[in-house]
């Protein structure tokens, strides 16, 4: 395609859509290389049709231009945009391939300091290094690293904040000789250590305070538990910073409490002002900064201010008089929590709040709005004041944590925090738990989304926050490429009716041609032949018109129309579900060319079958085919992503049953717990005694290593889930005792002979009772005989009976 009087509009188009779709360009262009990684599909450079270097160069951060004056063809206009490789295979010698990256340099690279305190006191280096500069091709990223170490025995500079409202009373009293003690224990951390102190009320206006006449000089009038005080004030500077703790003490003993009217106090006023008159304060830039704010109640937030007609917001400014006190208390509302923060972080300050157990939660809250704040609980009196101070230096030193200051819109920041164990942390760009002295590093990416005007320069700060160092960052933009440093208007390679830059011509209006060698409306036979794709056919395809020998293509709503004879477009191709190409190809001259791993005609079939796979490692479990990235079960009953479900095939019950092994007795193919859990998500719940009567379950039982049986069944709950129900325990005979078992034997042998001898003693007895009934029968039969026979017959009988007897 040809600019017409050096305007493209969708280029210009194009360009901004980039700009906002970064991300989506990315995606989009990992798939889509024709000859870059290896992937199928457009090649995003030449089909993004930029028709000069700076248009190629937004494309994406691979794409390359060549400028070489006789590389490519005349109506390949955008073929001069590609992949650096792709433009060295087609000619275009390396001198003349524009591709700028991404980089950075040190400028300032001092090395880091291991000690604060001594003759090198205002040579410290915390973070390293303290400048470098950034050259960002838009789209391509660049990284540094920054090295940051708390050194030991650095400078403190300790600012205590008091409320002396009523209420606080007991507190004064408490730390009347506070310096001398916060001094003592503060040099076991630093030998260099200065003390300051203020103390605040709130507003002198109504509804914060007394105001009528009688209240003005003593505003505890009639109040009977303490009847005399001061007036009330806003904010009072008493002692700038010094390490004389004596005038510490010294001044804590003239303060008196004043009296407010609400329960909330001017506290914010106070910070502000101890945080932003750094003068008056004796802040020292080499030094640590903490402000200590005690009190037992909650702060005035800005509004507040409004219910006493104060309606101007606070303007972040010291205002402090000649007296060292608040002047502007009655004429500004109170300052916000992002003002806060930004002032404290301006000012490297470290807020304490020193509060009361009541007001614990309401002041670790506000830690999370104001950056480098910490909160500790206060007793009643104060008296754990000292260590509390001492606690919250230690939780600060032990913290390292980074802020970006002035940070353009235009530009991504990726941190990677690198802590004391070594490990890689993305995303995070804090460390805690360090000890004085460790050195914890920080990987930051950068990127550009865009280009801004020529000549721009841009740059941000990176400092940890609390700390006076700081790393200078200055950006520049590689968006320009160094041929057009060598641009020529009504050059002779453009006919002298444009202007040569970076290998093509760009003609004046009324011009047309690679080399401007045509003007418009010249049109005769010749050209217009040149113009159809065949005999018959129409002029650049019915869809552009035809200027110098070239097709000119129509602009058209649905996409972009391309092709020597305007024959193609990136938007007649088939579409799935209303999706061009499926959302998985690239539409190209009326056909997808469909991304790596998704074939057919509107690319929607995955190639991929790791979907497919199943925990076991089968496709579709074994149980059917993979088609277009999804399982289509082949085995009657089988069903889920992976046919993984299926009570009635024949192995349901031995792949379940590896899950009952692992998962409740350890043992099994699949004991390793890895690879269990990984394969055994069904639910199993153990019973007593297994139902067997649910028609909709599958009985499963197999035999243990022990010889025991284990019975378990299978069953799929209308929500696909598959449910095991197992015996808690295997059923196993019990072995016999060996003692038993012989004394059984013996036993039975025993009963045994016991009962045979007394079946055979019964056999005897019953027939030796047949004989002595015989016997007797016989004896009364003779006995009746005698009485009848005489006695010769009775003798002969008797005789002969004897005999029979004797026999």
């Amino acid at each position: 395609m040809i600019m017409r009087g050096g305007q493209f509009a969708p280029i210009t188009f194009l360009k901004q859509f980039l700009s906002l779709n970064k991300r989506v360009l990315n995606a989009y262009t990992h798939k889509t290389y024709v000859t870059f990684n290896g992937f199928l599909g457009l090649n995003v450079c030449t089909s993004g049709s930029a028709t000069s270097c700076e248009e190629c160069l937004l494309i994406h951060p691979s794409c390359a231009w060549c400028a070489q004056e006789d590389f490519g063809q005349a109506r390949t206009l955008n073929s001069r945009c590609d992949f650096s490789q792709n433009l060295q295979k087609r000619g275009c010698d390396d001198p003349f391939i524009e591709n700028p990256r991404s980089g950075s340099s040190l400028l300032r690279s001092k090395p880091l300091s291991s000690k604060g305190s001594g003759v090198t006191q205002y040579d410290v280096i915390q973070i390293y290094p303290q400048k470098i500069s950034l050259s960002l091709r838009p789209g391509d990223q660049t990284s540094f690293e920054v090295q940051v170490r708390p050194v030991e025995d650095y400078p403190v500079d300790l600012y205590y904040l008091m409320d002396l409202s009523l209420s606080m009373k007991d507190d004064l009293d408490t730390i009347r000789n506070l310096g001398t003690k916060l001094a003592e224990e503060m040099r076991k951390l630093t030998s260099n250590f200065r003390l300051g102190f203020g103390s605040f009320v709130d507003k002198n206006i109504s509804p914060f305070s007394y105001t009528a006449p009688k209240y003005q000089d003593n505003p505890c009038n009639g109040y009977k538990l303490f009847p005399n005080c001061v007036p009330t004030f806003g904010f009072r500077h008493l002692l700038s910073l010094t390490d004389k703790v004596d005038r510490f003490n010294e001044e804590v003993q003239k303060q008196l409490v004043s009296r407010n009217r609400d329960a909330p106090e001017g506290g914010f006023d106070a910070i502000l002002q101890a945080a932003v008159c750094k003068e008056k304060i004796g802040w020292r830039k080499e030094a640590y900064h903490l402000l200590v704010f005690a009190t037992d109640d909650v702060p005035h937030l800005a509004l507040d201010g409004k219910l006493g007609g104060l309606v101007h917001p606070h303007d972040g400014q010291c205002h402090l008089n000649d007296k060292n006190e608040y002047s502007a208390a009655n004429m500004m509302d109170y300052p916000s929590l992002a003002l806060l923060g930004e002032k404290l972080a301006e000012n490297n300050i470290f807020l304490i709040f020193a509060v009361t157990k009541r007001h614990y939660v309401l002041y670790k809250n506000l830690t999370a709005l104001i950056p480098g704040t910490t909160v500790e609980i206060l007793d009643q009196d104060s008296k754990n004041i000292i260590q509390l101070i001492v606690n919250a230096y230690n939780n600060i030193r032990s913290k390292v944590e980074l802020s970006v200051w002035d940070h353009p819109e235009d530009l991504n920041l990726a941190f990677t925090a690198t802590c004391q164990d070594g490990q890689p942390l993305t995303g995070l760009r804090k460390c805690a738990d360090l000890k004085i002295g460790d050195t914890v590093s920080f990987n930051i990416t950068v990127d550009a989304r865009g280009c801004p005007p020529k000549g721009t320069r841009k740059g941000f700060i990176i400092r940890p926050v609390g700390f006076k160092d700081r790393l200078e960052v200055s950006v520049d933009y590689r968006c320009d490429c160094s041929c057009t440093y060598y641009t020529k208007s009504n050059s002779s390679r453009c006919n002298s009716a444009g202007t040569y830059s970076c290998g093509m011509c760009h003609c004046e209006p009324g011009y047309l041609g690679a080399r401007c060698e045509c003007e418009e409306g010249e049109v005769d036979h010749q050209h217009l032949s040149a113009c159809r794709e065949a005999e018959g056919k129409q002029v650049c395809s019915g869809r552009g018109e035809c200027s110098c020998n070239q097709c000119l293509c129509y602009e058209s709503e649905f996409g972009k129309i391309y092709g020597t004879f305007c024959e193609c477009d990136d938007f007649s191709c088939a579409r799935h579900k209303g999706i061009l190409c499926s959302g998985h190809g690239e539409c190209h001259c009326g056909e997808c060319k469909c991304h790596a791993g998704y074939i057919g005609d509107n690319c929607n079939c995955s190639t991929e079958t790791a979907s497919c796979a199943s925990d076991d490692g089968k496709i579709c479990s074994g149980r059917g085919s993979c088609v277009c990235g999804r399982c289509q079960c082949t085995e009657p009953g089988a069903f889920g992503d992976t046919c993984e479900k299926c009570p009635t095939c024949p192995d349901a019950c031995g792949t379940k049953r590896e899950c009952i092994e692992c998962r409740l007795f350890n043992t099994g193919r699949l004991a390793d717990n890895q690879t269990c859990q990984r394969m055994c998500k069904d639910e199993i719940i153990t019973v007593e005694t297994l139902k067997t009567d649910d028609s909709n379950t599958v009985q499963c039982v197999y035999k243990t290593e022990n010889d025991c049986v284990m019975k378990f069944t299978y069953s799929e709950h209308a929500n696909g889930q598959s449910v095991l129900t197992a015996l808690k325990e295997p059923e196993c005979a019990v072995a016999p005792n060996a003692m038993t078992v012989l004394l059984a034997v013996v036993g039975s042998i025993l009963l045994m002979g016991i009962v045979l001898l007394a079946i055979w003693k019964l056999v005897i007895t019953i027939h030796d009772r047949r004989e002595f009934a015989r016997f007797q029968s016989a004896r009364s039969r003779a006995r009746y005989e005698m009485v009848r026979f005489d006695p010769s017959t009775l003798y002969f009988f008797y005789q002969n009976y004897n005999e029979t007897v004797l026999l």
